[in-house]
């Protein structure tokens, strides 16, 4: 490239790659097309979005619950920002597999790393590897229907116990605990509606290490347990402390005002007889617990860890800081399934410096630094893999304005990409036979999930069980079905 040709101006706009197409590549890229420099016209850029999977939305199709509320609010909007036709998708594209860093950079003059977390964070007890022992992180993908899980999952287990106060707690308790029917409005996969149908699953446990004040959870997420049918939530009068910490906490935090409030209008309205509650299936809220061993029957394969029989938690109490220590007194609750929903962890990037220990790509307000500390030029991060698995997905888009502000303060020093042209990252992948797919192969995905929900929805007949869309599971079908569309357009 001619070392005096304009970059960033209509002769030749800025070219960024951002990987990952949840609401983290989603905000950036739009944030970067609604910039000052862009709407004043000081600056063009071109912008490439691309995902390993074949369909778009990242966390909102692979990581929160298919009942959830806010799923439709957030897709629609991720949904007005890739419609607009100047940002381009190709999705089935994977990084350190189908493209390289060293391709990026041939073809882009920044990169955005948007890849989020999906592993579950490690819980280092004693007997936590046994069959029977889940990462919540992983149950979340199988319901979700992720192409790259098991389509089957094991769900023999009556009493369940779920490690963790957090939103993914209540989303995976949520889902072990609901009858499988009333799933059936949702995008539930046919193959997990099927499992979740044959569950015999009777009770389900949530334990939290701190107090009722403590809790990650949100409002809503609360509330959504209420709405379970055939589902009664038990508390228990000796999970409920309050120190001098939770009292600021309730009167300064409305959030946390309202959680607490609505636990203990729980509890007050439980009857003292639990004998008198009568739904088929119940889900406990236990607070002030932290898990201290699982163990097994014992009845492995020779030289395989046994099946999931138990697990004990040590009771723990506040210390006026709203920290919990631990009291001494163990307890023990039978259980077949430990469920670990303690947070997800962040996975390494080929060619990209990683922080093991934290589960993040190391940078300085985006700007994505190498082994020294010194920033690699033309190389950012946002989202989960940025600051790790914290905060709701509202603060996503202040995390990408901070990023693409760096971004863009850097643009006359960026490196510049050798071959910018946009047709020449489309005939390098189509010269590795890597079978991408875009924005309108998603649209022909969409339209036929849709499809599939309505004829499900028809052939139910009379029993009026309205099926929005039934997702695709399988990858190959995903690509098949996305090509394939955009193919009969043409």
């Amino acid at each position: 490239m001619s070392t005096n040709t304009p970059v960033g101006t209509a002769a030749r706009p800025l070219r960024i790659a951002v990987v990952g197409s949840g609401p983290a590549g989603v905000y950036a890229a739009d944030i970067l097309t609604k910039s000052e420099a862009v709407k004043s016209g000081e600056l063009t850029v071109n912008i490439d979005l691309f995902d390993r999977y074949p369909a778009p939305y990242g966390l909102i199709r692979y990581g929160v619950a298919p009942d959830h509320p806010r799923i439709k609010g957030i897709v629609n909007a991720l949904h007005k920002v890739l419609d607009r036709g100047d940002i381009r998708f190709f999705g089935n594209v994977d990084y350190g597999t189908d493209l390289s860093l060293e391709d990026l950079r041939t073809h882009y003059d920044a990169v955005i790393f948007a890849t989020g977390a999906i592993k579950d964070a490690d819980l280092n007890i004693p007997g936590i590897e046994f069959e029977g022992s889940f990462g919540g992180a992983d149950f979340v993908s199988w319901y979700d229907g992720h192409p790259d899980v098991s389509r089957e999952w094991p769900l023999g287990a009556r009493e369940i116990a779920v490690i963790g106060n957090g939103n993914v707690a209540l989303d995976v308790a949520r889902m072990l605990s609901k009858h499988a029917d009333d799933l059936l409005v949702s995008e539930i996969p046919d193959n997990v509606y099927a499992g979740l149908k044959s569950s015999p699953v009777t009770d389900v446990h949530v334990f939290g290490r701190r107090g009722p004040a403590q809790v990650k959870f949100t409002p809503l997420e609360l509330r959504e347990l209420s709405h379970s049918k055939d589902v009664d939530i038990i508390l228990y009068a000796e999970d409920f402390e309050f120190d001098a910490e939770s009292d600021r906490q309730i009167q300064s935090n409305n959030q946390t005002k309202t959680m607490v409030g609505t636990l203990t209008n729980w509890i007050a309205e439980q009857p003292e007889d639990l004998a008198e509650l009568t739904a088929s299936r119940r889900l406990h809220l236990h607070f002030l617990h932290s898990p201290v061993e699982v163990y097994g029957d014992n009845t492995g394969e020779a030289g395989a860890p046994g099946r999931v029989a138990g697990i004990k938690f040590e009771r723990t109490e506040l210390d006026g800081t709203g920290r919990a220590r631990g009291t001494g007194e163990v307890v023990d609750y039978p259980v077949q399934a430990v469920y670990r929903a303690i947070g997800y962890f962040g996975s390494s990037l080929p060619e990209v410096e990683f922080d093991h220990s934290k589960g993040v790509v190391p940078n300085d307000g985006g700007r994505v630094l190498d082994s020294s500390g010194a920033h690699v030029p033309g190389i950012y991060a946002t989202g989960w893999i940025k600051r790790g698995p914290v905060g709701l997905i509202g603060h996503t888009k202040g995390d990408a304005l901070e990023t693409v502000t760096y971004l863009l303060e850097d643009r006359a020093n960026l490196p510049l990409a050798a071959a910018p042209a946009p047709g020449a990252v489309v005939e390098l992948l189509e010269s590795r036979g890597v079978q991408y797919t875009s924005w309108e192969g998603w649209l022909a995905l969409d339209a036929h999930e849709r499809a599939l929900g309505e004829k499900a929805s028809a052939d139910a007949g009379t029993d009026g069980i309205v099926r929005e869309r039934i997702k695709v599971v399988p990858r190959e079908a995903m690509v098949q079905i996305s090509r394939d569309g955009v193919a009969a357009e043409v």
